[in-house]
């Protein structure tokens, strides 16, 4: 109990020498409250139904007008006990359990394995969810970084990052500030709340790890009122974002592979720039050595860089991602399960590609064993029926 009154203490939120009673020199509308972030959570829930609206009704047009069309797959014979097995106990059933399905079904182990393949494929998300999903995100991040532009293209601290540490903390907050942090936070809110019923990727991991510490990183640098350069943040993320989510929106699509690939080279370029250049030589400068020019360090400051370290270290690693696709796309010899916008189980899709087509096969060799016996009794008869013409013929000539 003693140590809740702690959480707001002067001493975590703000520079030495600094009190809550300076900060009430700035009028009401000007000051950052902890409560104000409640805001964010009606947001949250707005942009999932806005998201559903969208996914619903204007996402599959625009995927029809690009050529977005769905892969045609071989669905499972039916099998009430497989399906029992794979919706109540396991989708990816052990040695011990394919023993015990063989004996239940009357199946070979090649059979269950291939009807289990089938079955997680699926459940695999088609085009058209894929799709919907990146041009979701593409219409924010875009929508974001046009509003956030305006909103920071004639401020002081958009041309001279000194300014975004003078007079700190005592600076004041614009309503469009306020509501541009509101909206970034409300809309990483739902992908959180949208996370378990999402696409999984490759980087699942490394997109849960992002999505948290943004949200930290918002909701922390709005009460220590680091708004000026939290709003630096937001708009040199959207930057690249957006050419991210228009690749894949037409690597969805057919006959978009060049787009695709020149929004693929141009991402790739803005990422590297914004990511590993600007954003450690310009935003972490900043904030680890031009903000102590005019105030000392705090709790507050080092949680503020860690956040940032952490996005630093995904960036990292989303380069190293990018950096493999690097020879493969100059050789043109670019595979799809290199882009991060790809399923997680990579080697598994192939392997289901392959049964698919193994199972194709094998159903038209079953139909040609099945007519090769009729084949040849037809040939025979043909063959007998000719000879008995021959004899008749034969012996009316005699």
């Amino acid at each position: 109990m003693d140590l809740l009154p702690n959480v707001w203490g002067e001493r975590y939120w703000l520079p030495p020498n600094m009190t809550w009673d300076d900060m009430e020199r700035l009028a009401p509308s000007e000051r950052p409250l902890p409560r104000d972030l409640f805001v964010a959570l009606p947001l949250a829930l707005g942009f999932v139904v806005l998201r559903y609206m969208f996914e619903r009704f204007c996402a599959p047009a625009i995927g029809r007008r690009l050529g977005v069309r769905n892969r045609l797959r071989v669905s499972v014979s039916p099998s009430p006990n497989l399906e029992s097995f794979y919706t109540q106990q396991s989708t990816r059933p052990t040695q011990s359990d394919i023993i015990h399905l063989m004996s239940l079904c009357g199946k070979s182990q090649r059979q269950i394995e291939t009807w289990f393949r089938l079955r997680r494929h699926q459940d695999k998300p088609c085009q058209t969810k894929k799709f919907g999903e990146a041009a979701w995100r593409f219409f924010v991040y875009l929508t974001a970084f046009v509003g956030g532009l305006a909103c920071l293209i004639d401020t002081p601290w958009f041309w001279d990052l000194r300014e975004c540490w003078r007079q700190y903390p005592v600076q004041p907050m614009q309503s469009r500030h306020f509501w541009y942090y509101m909206l970034e936070l409300g809309f990483y809110g739902s992908l959180l709340l949208r996370i378990s019923v999402d696409i999984k990727r490759k980087d699942f991991k490394e997109q849960v790890i992002h999505h948290l510490a943004t949200v930290f990183l918002l909701s922390f640098s709005y009460c220590a009122n680091y708004i000026r350069i939290g709003t630096l943040v937001m708009l040199l993320h959207d930057s690249a974002d957006i050419l991210l989510e228009s690749a894949k929106m037409f690597n969805y699509g057919s006959g978009w592979k060049k787009a695709c690939d020149i929004l693929f080279v141009v991402f790739a370029s803005v990422f590297f720039l914004t990511r590993l250049v600007i954003f450690p030589s310009k935003i972490m400068h900043t904030t680890l050595v031009l903000s102590m020019e005019n105030c000392q360090p705090f709790a507050g400051y080092y949680f503020f860089n860690i956040l940032l370290m952490v996005l630093q270290g995904l960036h990292v690693f989303w380069a190293s991602l990018i950096l493999r696709m690097v020879p493969k796309f100059l050789t043109g010899k670019m595979e799809k399960d290199e882009r991060s916008d790809e399923d997680s189980d990579l080697e598994e899709d192939k392997r289901e590609e392959a049964e698919e087509d193994y199972c194709l096969t094998e159903r038209k060799g079953t139909q040609s064993y099945k007519l090769a016996p009729l084949s040849k009794n037809c040939v025979l008869n043909n063959l007998t029926n000719h000879r008995a013409s021959i004899s008749g013929r034969l012996c009316k000539a005699q």
